[in-house]
């Protein structure tokens, strides 16, 4: 099934930033957006919550119209906008939910528990993150690739191999290694 032509107009009107334009867009593709995040933070036991849910769309439509519209005039119409959408969204959904995974699972805060203070939360992840690169930079360059690439950028194995050129078979086995040194205390002689 191709571009129906009410999305071909509705596209236009985007990329040509017409009045109202976007606000239809989101009108659109909101509950689609929502649908796919529900979907894919559940097939990875996930509860988001409905702020969760709420930063996540925003994070996809960001997206989207991030770059001038970059996602949206890279669709070549060669199946609905609604597929397209669906598969942009759940790439977008996939990396927020593994950065967060990631970050969490550093600073024991549950993507499904709702922090006293959400604002100190985020903080406190944001300065993870640069725990997180410190980290990286403990583990030899193929396992840090894998773990960035997996965790931080939600690349699948496949798309990891075919990038760094490592079997597919070997992803999974790296990423353990690397999660295991990363989860060891730092030696006294790694001070320098």
């Amino acid at each position: 099934m191709g571009l129906s032509d009410i999305d071909r107009k509705l596209l236009e009107r985007c990329l040509d930033r017409q009045p109202g334009a976007w606000e239809d867009f989101v009108d659109r593709f909101l509950g689609l957006v929502v649908h796919v995040i529900h979907h894919t933070a559940q097939s990875r036991s996930v509860s988001p919550t409905p702020a969760d849910v709420d930063e996540l769309a925003g994070e996809v439509f960001m997206a989207i119209v991030q770059d001038d519209f970059a996602t949206l005039r890279h669709f070549r119409g060669e199946c609905s906008l609604a597929t397209y959408l669906t598969v942009v969204a759940r790439r977008i959904v996939v990396r927020e939910l593994l950065k967060r995974r990631t970050l969490t699972s550093l600073d024991s805060v549950g993507l499904h528990e709702e922090p006293v203070d959400r604002q100190a939360a985020v903080e406190e992840r944001i300065s993870n993150r640069e725990e997180v690169e410190r980290l990286l930079e403990e583990l030899d360059e193929a396992e840090a690739e894998v773990v960035r690439l997996y965790h931080l950028e939600g690349k699948s194995y496949r798309e990891i191999s075919a990038r760094i050129g490592m079997p597919e078979n070997s992803i999974g086995p790296t990423l353990s290694r690397a999660r295991e040194k990363m989860r060891r205390p730092r030696s006294l002689d790694s001070r320098g």
